[in-house]
């Protein structure tokens, strides 16, 4: 079995670039096949580095401290440049003008993974007044 797997966005649910300047929510649905830990994170599309926003880790992973999971067990990562109401927790800042690509790592993955059983969201853009 396989240590870690790796799933990569560079285009939001409509099929548009990711871009720094807008607001998105990325969904993981309950049950994330992850026997280890999983993370989400930001690199720059230009230098193909982790993205450098002024976070001491642009990320957020089952072990983040004040980690917000839904009442149906789901996570939503929000995305963009500015934080969300409800806080920092499961925000990732991005920079405006800036293109990203987003990564999500899955250490120790699960049968559900292979067999697609369980599959991550995609990147919804969202309106930034409406993150709560």
């Amino acid at each position: 079995m396989k240590e870690h797997v790796e799933y990569i966005l560079t285009i939001d649910a409509e099929g548009n670039k990711l871009s720094g300047d807008k607001y998105y929510r990325f969904r993981l649905p309950a049950g994330i096949p992850a026997k280890d830990y999983w993370s989400v994170i930001v690199y720059d599309k230009q230098t193909n580095l982790i993205i450098k926003n002024g976070q001491p880790w642009p990320s957020v992973y089952s072990t983040s401290k004040g980690l917000v999971v839904n009442a149906d067990g789901s996570v939503d990562i929000c995305l963009g440049p500015k934080a969300p109401v409800s806080g920092e927790h499961n925000w990732i800042k991005t920079l405006p003008g800036e293109s990203w690509t987003l990564i999500l790592r899955l250490y120790g993955p699960m049968e559900s993974w292979f067999d697609q059983s369980w599959k991550p969201g995609k990147i919804e853009t969202i309106n930034k007044f409406s993150i709560t």
